[in-house]
């Protein structure tokens, strides 16, 4: 996560469509509202760099909302979240 030549290294514990949840870095200092460039590496091969917004702190997490998702990161983005929710949920036809 970076912002006007600040970056911290983290690591991810939760995404979704809407937005990423991060470990808090040691030293970080950031308010609601600020906007954070993340750059978001999953393997060898992907690389989602988008920009995000402080939407909550606590002691140990930073949660962010995507504000700007690069056109050519978009679809890496929801083919990354298709197989992630594949495997978690259970899809039940009723």
């Amino acid at each position: 996560m970076s912002r006007s030549g600040e970056s911290h290294p983290t690591e991810l514990v939760d995404i979704s469509a809407t937005g990423a949840l991060l470990r808090r870095p040691l030293g970080w200092s950031g308010d609601v509202g600020q906007s954070w460039v993340l750059d978001m590496i999953f393997g060898n091969n992907l690389h989602i760099h988008l920009e995000a917004v402080v939407a909550r702190i606590s002691d140990h997490h930073v949660g962010f909302s995507y504000s700007r998702i690069p056109e050519d990161k978009q679809v890496p983005l929801w083919n990354l979240l298709g197989g992630y929710a594949d495997i978690l949920e259970f899809w039940k036809d009723n």
